[in-house]
C-alpha cells in the first residue's frame, strides 16, 4: 500500500498543468478584461476608475473558481488542481489589483479614452 501511494504522489508532482498555465496567463487578456469592458459599455460607464474597472476584471477572473468547483470530477487530483489554480489566480489578481497587468491597464486607457 506504501509503494501505491508513494506512486500517487508521484504522479500528482509531475502533473503537467502547461495548459491551466496558459489559461491563467492570457484569462485577462482574453476573457476577464474585455468581459469587464462590455459590462461598462452595457451600463452605460464610460469612465470608471482604474478601481472600478480593476475590481470588474477581477471579479470576472474569479468565475473560474466556480469552473473548477463545479465542471471538474471530485478526486485527488482535481483537489491538487484547484490548489494550483487558486494559487495562480491569486497571483494574477494582485498583478491586477496592484495595476502591474499590462494589457488590463491598456485597456482601461483605450476604453476611457476611446469610448
Amino acid at each position: 500500500m506504501k509503494n501505491n501511494t508513494l506512486t500517487f504522489v508521484l504522479y500528482i508532482m509531475q502533473l503537467d498543468l502547461f495548459e491551466i498555465d496558459r489559461v491563467i496567463d492570457d484569462m485577462a487578456r482574453g476573457y476577464a478584461a474585455p468581459c469587464a469592458t462590455t459590462w461598462f459599455k452595457v451600463t452605460n460607464n464610460k469612465n470608471p476608475t482604474k478601481e472600478e474597472y480593476r475590481k470588474k476584471v477581477v471579479e470576472f477572473m474569479k468565475h473560474f473558481e466556480y469552473v473548477l468547483a463545479n465542471l471538474y470530477p471530485s478526486n485527488t487530483q482535481t483537489e491538487y488542481l484547484r490548489d494550483y489554480v487558486k494559487g495562480g489566480l491569486r497571483k494574477a489578481i494582485h498583478s491586477i489589483n496592484s495595476g502591474n497587468n499590462k494589457e488590463v491597464e491598456r485597456r482601461y486607457t483605450y476604453y476611457t479614452d476611446y469610448s
